[in-house]
């Protein structure tokens, strides 16, 4: 992979701009605005129902390419277990939610006063997060002498192990699945009558973009790219590529435990089979299809492929064969993907006259 494009603003004298006050507030305006337009559509009714699951699919989908791409695409290995971690994420968020917030006759009566999950639903969606980071520690760990394909097997074997250890808690539905997640959400409609899902899906993808992009170019980071370049020289330049590895497959863990808590709660059902290698599998392919180290081609990959998602819904079965299809055929014809390594900023230099770039 080639070094990554730093998409710093330049004068013609060759120093660093420093940023106008438009352009430091030009992306906290637009997200404020998004977020303004996604309470109108969804309090108007101006969009259905499903149209609103698509978005807040696009918004998970968001979060996985993303987080994925910080392994795969800035790191420069090759995990194939992401759907794994979504899982210790899903059930993590959704049995706390429940337990704290909703009747279920598992647990009983909530702990909590149903009205305080508007406070606490993106709490225990971080502590999903947290539970997954630490599972991907436990992956990290025995993985510090490993790369390519052997780092693959390890992490489709510790997606397995998820989904065969959740099989056989009865205590959360095993094979049958757990469910309960609608009478959360269900909760913060009656003490703030909102689109919350909507909102807080966009909201998550916000952070995660923002968290990532702010790790890229922070000294962990530079260190990441450093070992996608060459590990053995990155050891010799005294870069500490255990932690680094570490800190990067630590936080694109935790970041797929969001996903996957969010995911739980907008469908409000979830099952081991739910995150199988199959959804591993796409998240691949939206790492693959947007370009690897390119967050701008995480977010366009996963606007497409939802998009591709619900066109080929109505295969049922088949477009399980056409998604590892695309696969394949991205591999062969287009390896680097849409933007490749670029963001929007190196394609579109103009961009840099209404955004601030690192």
């Amino acid at each position: 992979m080639s070094s990554q494009p730093t998409s710093v603003a330049v004068r013609p004298d060759g120093t660093a701009a420093r940023p106008t006050a438009f352009q430091r507030w030009s992306v906290p305006a637009l997200t404020l605005a998004g977020l303004a337009v996604l309470l109108w559509v969804g309090q108007s009714g101006a969009l259905t129902k499903y149209t609103q699951t698509v978005i807040m699919f696009m918004a998970v989908n968001v979060i996985v390419s993303a987080s994925l791409n910080l392994v795969n695409g800035y790191m420069g290995e090759f995990s194939c277990g992401h759907g794994g971690f979504m899982a210790v994420g899903a059930y993590v968020s959704s049995v706390l939610g429940v337990l704290l917030f909703a009747k279920d006759r598992v647990f009983g009566p909530p702990l909590l006063p149903p009205e305080w999950a508007l406070v606490g639903f993106p709490l225990i969606v971080l502590v999903g997060g947290l539970a997954a980071a630490l599972a991907g520690l436990l992956v990290a760990i025995p993985s510090f002498r490993t790369r390519g394909d052997y780092l693959a097997i390890i992490t489709i074997a510790a997606n397995y192990i998820v989904i065969s250890a959740v099989e056989n808690l009865d205590v959360i539905g095993g094979s049958r699945g757990f469910m309960g997640m609608k009478r959360v959400v269900k909760a913060m409609g009656r003490a703030w009558d909102l689109p919350w899902m909507l909102l807080w899906s966009f909201g998550f993808a916000v952070f995660t973009l923002w968290i990532l992009r702010r790790f890229v170019y922070s000294t962990y980071g530079k260190g990441v790219m450093a070992i996608c370049q060459d590990e053995v020289a990155a050891e010799i330049m005294s870069v500490n590529t255990n932690r680094m590895k570490v800190a990067a497959f630590m936080l694109s863990s935790g970041l797929a435990g969001v996903a996957g808590g969010l995911f739980a709660h907008i469908v409000g059902y979830v099952n081991p089979g739910s995150f199988g290698i199959l959804k591993s599998t796409e998240a691949l392919v939206m790492v693959y299809l947007g370009g690897m180290g390119s967050l701008s081609g995480s977010v366009l990959s996963a606007v497409l492929f939802t998009l591709l998602l619900e066109a080929l819904r109505p295969l049922q079965i088949i477009k399980w064969i056409v998604v590892p299809l695309l696969l394949i055929l991205l591999m062969q014809f287009r390896p680097e993907g849409i933007l490749g390594n670029r963001e929007l900023a190196d394609v579109f230099p103009g961009l840099r006259r209404f955004f601030r770039f690192k």
